[in-house]
């Protein structure tokens, strides 16, 4: 006689909620796509700076360098600093690697 032994949490029927580690709604995987791809083209329009962003966001800012759109990397402290100097700047959604560091 085979014992009783309840199913694992892990392997009982999929649930039509998403649940941590589960599949998400297609629909939800249609839009993080669509933002993928609108980040990926507005990023050919940006320039990498990399871990210069404060500095060069603030150069923009201030009016010693010409306007352009930039990318790159700023600790939250700096991401902060930024803000409360009145300098807009957002994350980005998905992350991004140096172009140097891709293949």
């Amino acid at each position: 006689m085979a014992p009783a032994v309840p199913i694992k949490g892990n392997r009982r029927a999929e649930t039509k909620q998403p649940v941590a580690g589960g599949a998400l709604p297609p629909e939800a995987a249609t839009m993080l796509h669509n933002l993928a791809e609108m980040q990926a083209e507005a990023l050919k329009s940006s320039t990498w700076v990399g871990e210069a962003f404060a500095e060069q966001s603030r150069a923009i800012h201030y009016g010693e360098r010409p306007a352009a759109a930039i990318h790159g990397q700023a600790s939250p402290d700096e991401a902060k600093a930024l803000v409360d100097e009145g300098i807009t700047v957002m994350p980005l959604l998905f992350p991004v690697a140096a172009p140097d560091e891709l293949n």
